[in-house]
């Protein structure tokens, strides 16, 4: 097994670069991956440009439940990561709030249509619509851009079984309640 390098070995050597190779070697960072190209432009592009690069992250969680060919393969980890790393290079909660809604609405869309799944699937969207409701919990103004969606949640997974529609409702119910909706 390799060994894991850590941030500092590579800290010591970057630290001395001059300007112009420290920016060949983000250049040749960028042009590594989309992934990298996503990375950087959500962390240096303005809001208006910003509001664009929610969809290569869309995407990936998408294609975890409904790809373009063939079925999807249920890669929970890619897209919950997908998750993380818009929140990492974004710091926009609006957007992290959207792409964590997404990833519960095709995990519940996906049980829809193909039929109950396991249990750590719907420990995995309750967790996450768990965390979106913390992350709107108090902002009211946040909430009311996402409420139609956090009902819609609501109605399509009454009656899925492993409690997973009755923990839904009750995330749904608290924040209704929390913010004087109910």
């Amino acid at each position: 097994m390799a060994r894991r390098i850590k941030w500092s070995e590579v800290e010591k050597q970057i630290t001395d670069l001059d300007k112009p190779v420290l920016l060949h070697l983000i250049k040749e960072l960028f042009d590594a991956s989309k992934d990298n190209q996503a990375f950087f432009a959500a962390r240096f592009l303005d809001a208006s440009t910003q509001a664009g690069m929610l969809e290569p992250y869309r995407k990936r969680i998408t294609d975890q439940f409904f790809p373009t060919r063939g079925f999807g393969k249920l890669g929970l980890r890619e897209a919950r990561k997908a998750i993380t790393d818009y929140r990492r290079a974004t710091k926009d909660v609006a957007g992290t709030l959207d792409l964590m809604l997404t990833y519960v609405e095709q995990g519940t869309r996906f049980t829809n249509q193909y039929g109950d799944i396991e249990e750590s699937f719907y420990n995995s969207m309750e967790s996450v619509l768990g965390e979106a409701a913390k992350l709107v919990s108090g902002q009211p103004d946040l909430y009311s851009q996402f409420r139609d969606r956090f009902i819609g949640l609501r109605r399509a997974t009454n009656g899925i079984g492993w409690g997973y529609g009755d923990a839904v409702g009750e995330i749904v119910d608290e924040l209704e309640i929390e913010m004087g909706e109910a």
